[in-house]
């Protein structure tokens, strides 16, 4: 799995280098404004794909945030995809460009299904990004048999979404699964039973803040 233990995402690293070249091309040739504005682009290029390390709390029965940033919703829609129309929990997690765009598995299981659809790149922020904008799922299986669907949504400036898993792998809580560049949100679907903690307004870190238990 990339990114392990890697303080920059390596997503970052044509950014960095691009900007960085910018920066010192300018510098050489005197151009003071250009260059001042081409290491700033490098740093905060370095800043947005930054990797921290995280470490899941409590056990693994504990659901930790795939996402780092702010809790928009949390309620009760029903999901077609893989669970029949039946009613579950959903629980958005808002991205903006100063939160940490690497994205964390929520618990530990066995990646049973995926699917990737194009779409549009309206706000994130807003209810039709779950339906309308460009996304990348994966559905996760307990080894109880309890399934999880998290869903990447590219946003208004988000223009690629990483997703590192094969279907059929088996997922530790707290991995880094993917990312999505430039502003974007993360979906969590959760069936009944799931004893959900989330509220709406959280604040969240990925792989560290716990979002409900398992039964």
């Amino acid at each position: 799995m990339k990114n392990l233990h890697q303080p920059v995402a390596v997503e970052g690293y044509p950014f960095i280098a691009v900007f960085a070249f910018v920066a010192l091309f300018c510098a050489a040739l005197g151009w003071s404004c250009l260059a001042i504005i081409g290491f700033f682009l490098t740093l905060f290029s370095i800043y947005f794909f930054r990797n921290p390390e995280r470490f899941p709390p409590g056990s693994d029965k504990d659901i930790v945030a795939p996402a780092d940033g702010k809790i928009i919703f949390v309620g009760k829609v029903p999901e077609e995809r893989y669970f029949e129309g039946r009613e579950v929990t959903k629980i958005s997690i808002f991205m903006n460009i100063f939160n940490v765009h690497v994205n964390r598995v929520p618990i530990n299981g066995k990646v049973i299904g995926q699917f990737y659809n194009q779409g549009r790149f309206v706000n994130a922020s807003l209810d039709k990004a779950s339906l309308e904008n460009e996304q990348s799922g994966m559905l996760l299986e307990t080894v109880t048999g309890m399934k999880i669907l998290c869903v990447q949504i590219a946003g208004l400036v988000a223009r690629r979404i990483v997703f590192y898993p094969e279907t059929g792998d088996m997922l530790t809580r707290g991995r880094r699964y993917g990312l999505i560049r430039f502003g974007s949100r993360v979906d969590l679907y959760l069936p009944d039973g799931i004893e959900v903690s989330a509220k709406l307004g959280d604040k969240t870190v990925a792989g560290e803040t716990v979002l409900g238990r398992l039964p």
